[in-house]
Parts: C-alpha cells; sequence; structure tokens
C-alpha cells in the first residue's frame, strides 16, 4: 500500500481499500476457494466503488463492499459456466473442425460480450431473443409460448437486434 500522503490524510478510496481490502479478499477467497480469482474480483469491486458512488455517503462499508461483490460474483460465475459450455461444445467437435485458440478467444470474448447485453434487456425481451436464437422458434410461436402479441416480440426482438449492433461498434 503506498503511504499517505503528507498530514497523515488519506482518501476516501484509500481509506476504505486499506481498511477493508484484506478482509474483502478473505472473504471473497472463502466464497470461491481460490486467491486469484478473489484477487481479481476485489479489484474490480473498489474499481466499481471509485467509478460510480460517493464514498461519503457509505454508512457500511463491509455490507456495501459485499453487495457489490456479490454482484460481481454472480457475473464471473455466469462468465465461468458460458466458458465452460463452449469449451464442452468445442471438446464434441471433430479436431479437423475444432477453432484454434485465437479463435476460441475471438469466440469467448464474443459470448461474453452478447452475455453483458443480454443482461441490460428487459427480461421479456430477452427471454423473446433467446427463443429465437436459441430454441429457433418463429415470432408466433413466441408470441404464443410468452402469451403476447405478435407486435409485442416484434418489439422485443428489435430491441434486441439493436442491441446486438450496437456490439459490432
Amino acid at each position: 500500500m503506498p503511504a499517505a500522503p503528507p498530514g497523515g490524510a488519506q482518501s476516501p478510496i484509500g481509506q476504505l481499500y486499506a481498511d477493508h481490502h484484506g478482509w474483502l479478499l478473505a472473504w471473497l477467497q472463502r466464497k470461491l476457494g481460490n486467491r486469484h480469482d478473489a484477487a481479481d474480483l476485489a479489484h474490480d469491486a473498489f474499481l466499481r466503488i471509485l467509478a460510480g458512488r460517493d464514498l461519503q455517503t457509505i454508512q457500511q462499508p463491509r455490507a456495501y463492499l459485499t453487495t457489490v461483490a456479490r454482484g460481481l460474483m454472480i457475473n464471473w460465475c455466469q462468465r465461468q459456466a458460458l466458458e465452460r459450455a463452449y469449451l464442452q461444445a468445442l471438446a464434441a467437435l471433430p479436431e479437423p473442425q475444432a477453432p484454434s485458440p485465437e479463435q476460441r478467444l475471438l469466440i469467448l470474448q464474443t459470448l461474453h460480450q452478447v452475455d453483458a447485453m443480454l443482461d441490460t434487456l428487459p427480461p421479456a425481451a430477452k427471454r423473446a431473443f433467446l427463443l429465437s436464437q436459441i430454441e429457433g422458434l418463429t415470432y408466433d410461436d413466441i408470441a404464443l409460448r410468452l402469451k403476447v402479441s405478435l407486435a409485442t416480440v416484434k418489439r422485443h426482438m428489435k430491441l434486441a437486434f439493436v442491441q446486438c449492433l450496437a456490439l459490432m461498434d
């Protein structure tokens, strides 16, 4: 940890880090069973706090850190599950069809981007998109399954496709 600025005063984030980083790291390590991933998530938690909140308003730092870290951990677990599913699908391919390591990395990065994009959609739009793209249902079938109008399905799909196009920028 760097030395405190002259006069002993430390920035609010520096003080929060000094007071609670070790505790958060230990908490994450117990949850994940892995010090390396725990250190990454602890770092991400402090970055998220630094980017998004007036630190003076945090009344219960450990409760707030736990909430932020839990959200990051859920996202991390989802990414891990996505990667495992992708690697299992790759393992089932005959050798000549398997992508190169570079292609695998690009595909994993794209999957993470699509997964993050899907998390920004309202639940009904996400469901409609997944029914269309994963299960191959037609818009009419989606409308029946979700018990909504065809126009609503089209609206949901338009929103999802606009988000997909934004990934291409």
